[in-house]
């Protein structure tokens, strides 16, 4: 049973009858699974985020899809690990449809992606500020309708930004530090624009969107390797994560059984990338704040999980390990003794240098009450993955959602409720260990069999000439990935979206900032570590 069965009663409740029975378009978009669909009429779009916003769904993310005259719009929502689509069709003769934002939070920037890239304007939105375009195209230039070429209109160099409006904040002793986004160090660039009194933030306002790709375009006419390559290049950090959602809706779009060997495999890969990232982004932290022993250290149990990543799976950074249809590559005996030797260590190293952390009252100064993401700012923002949990938000998609192989594992997740640093430093380093509990689980029952299962061909792959859908759900180690396919009758990419963590870590970052000190940015930005190319697109 749907935990949004609630949903029908409700609407009826509230006399919104018609929007199930009555408001269905014409042409209705088809269901997702594993997701359940609502089919709404244009006007009863803000409508049912106020309905779903009363009974605790949370906000996942937004999406159109151009398809003849009209631009299919899709709003996930997510309660107790089902997922819910509501569904319209905005005509493009009339391209107007209204906010969730009044209703979420989270939907802002999402939102303004959408207005910047299809050209659907969002009414009742608190903030009408182009987002993702900057200047690259023209006020009637939307680069996702299907007539927009992918090199763009023009060849000539496009102007610097500086025109934004950042909203400024009055008073005589108020002042601005503007900081990117061209860096010292050599992460990618975003701007952060800080208002201050003295060494007091009162506000932080970001500016992301420099390394825009394309890759919502770079996807159509692709194959589906293809695909899998270039989703594997959305955030280079989370190529396991993003490249597994993307190959999962394509193998749901096509109905593709995955072996499960290859199924193991792909969860062994993803819990592997978790740690790395776990693993370097605790290092870092302890180095913002002048610990640079658990740097170095930390750094050296990453080299080696890279190193051994790269003899076992054949990758440092398991790029292209996952492909549609199963992995890569399989793992031989001499590497599964490999693993299970490196797990060990890797338990051992921790429980020496993870009290450490714990017990030093210097980096406990730094860390304790700093950058506090309260729960109930938590839950408006949408965070989730280490970000939520630190924060008393206790989701995890591989337990809750349980897609295979983990609904078949005991599938621990950690929750806190400080919120501040510390938290989410504490959460990295359960997580990992929780991580080396799964892949010991998943080390025992690897099943032998086939680790890739023979992909439809290219060419007509529907009898009728009908297009395929299909939606991926993935646990990444910033939290859950969710990414949309649609292939044309011929099998070449139609739209691809990946909604990456980040897109609400972002913000969370700005809120979690006021009131500490300009010197503490460094770990607070550290500790919530969201990806810029995961988010820019």
């Amino acid at each position: 049973m749907s935990r949004f069965d609630w949903l029908d009663g409700y609407l009826a409740r509230l006399e919104l009858e018609h929007v199930l029975v009555n408001g269905a378009a014409a042409a209705r978009p088809r269901g997702l699974a594993p997701a359940r669909s609502v089919h709404l009429e244009v006007e009863d779009w803000g409508t049912a985020a106020r309905v779903a916003a009363t009974t605790g769904c949370r906000w996942a993310g937004i999406w159109g899809d151009h398809i003849g005259d009209n631009v299919v719009v899709r709003a996930c929502l997510e309660l107790r690990g089902d997922y819910l689509l509501l569904a319209t069709e905005v005509p493009l003769a009339h391209p107007v449809l209204a906010s969730h934002a009044p209703y979420y939070p989270a939907a802002d920037r999402l939102e303004r992606h959408l207005q910047d890239m299809l050209g659907i304007a969002i009414l009742d939105h608190p903030d009408g500020r182009r987002w993702t375009r900057h200047q690259a195209w023209n006020e009637v230039d939307y680069p996702l309708r299907r007539d927009f070429p992918v090199a763009g209109r023009t060849s000539h160099r496009t102007p610097a930004d500086t025109g934004y409006a950042f909203e400024r904040m009055l008073g005589s002793a108020v002042h601005q530090i503007a900081v990117g986004p061209v860096h010292a160090g050599i992460i990618e660039p975003g701007h952060f624009r800080f208002q201050a009194v003295g060494e007091d933030v009162l506000r932080l306002e970001e500016r992301l969107g420099y390394v825009h790709k394309g890759i919502e375009k770079l996807a159509v006419g692709r194959d589906a390797e293809a695909l899998a390559r270039l989703a594997g290049r959305v955030s280079g950090d989370a190529t396991v994560a993003h490249a597994w959602a993307a190959c999962m809706a394509m193998e749901r779009a096509l109905g593709v059984e995955v072996p499960p060997r290859a199924l193991a495999l792909r969860a062994m890969l993803a819990e592997h990338e978790r740690i790395a990232n776990h693993l370097g982004d605790i290092g870092a932290i302890c180095n913002d704040v002048g610990f640079a022993f658990m740097q170095s250290q930390f750094s050296r149990l990453r080299e080696q999980w890279q190193r051994c990543q790269h003899t076992a799976f054949g990758h440092r950074l398991l790029m292209d390990s996952i492909v549609p249809g199963g992995v890569a590559r399989d793992v031989n005996d001499d590497a599964l003794v490999l693993l299970a030797s490196q797990y060990s260590q890797l338990t051992r190293e921790l429980d020496e240098l993870l009290p450490i952390i714990d017990d030093y009252p210097s980096l406990e100064d730094r860390l304790l009450g700093t950058g506090v993401l309260g729960e109930e700012a938590a839950r408006e923002l949408g965070v989730i993955g280490y970000v939520g949990k630190a924060s008393g938000l206790d989701y995890d998609v591989r337990r809750d959602h349980g897609y295979a192989p983990y609904d078949r594992l005991s599938v621990p997740s950690p929750c806190l409720k400080g919120g501040d640093v510390a938290a989410r430093v504490d959460i990295r380093a359960a997580e990992i260990r929780h991580s080396v509990g799964l892949l010991r689980q998943l080390f025992e029952g690897l099943l032998d069999g086939p680790v890739r299962t023979k992909w439809p061909k290219t060419g007509h792959l529907s009898a009728d000439n009908s297009e395929s859908e299909g939606l991926g759900i993935v646990d990444s180690w910033r939290g859950e990935i969710l990414t949309f396919v649609r292939f044309d009758p011929k099998g070449r990419v139609a739209r691809f979206f990946p909604r990456d963590p980040s897109w609400f870590a972002w913000p969370a970052l700005e809120r979690l900032i006021a009131g500490n000190i300009v010197a503490d940015f460094p770990v607070c930005n550290k500790s919530v570590n969201a990806s810029y190319s995961g988010h820019d697109l």
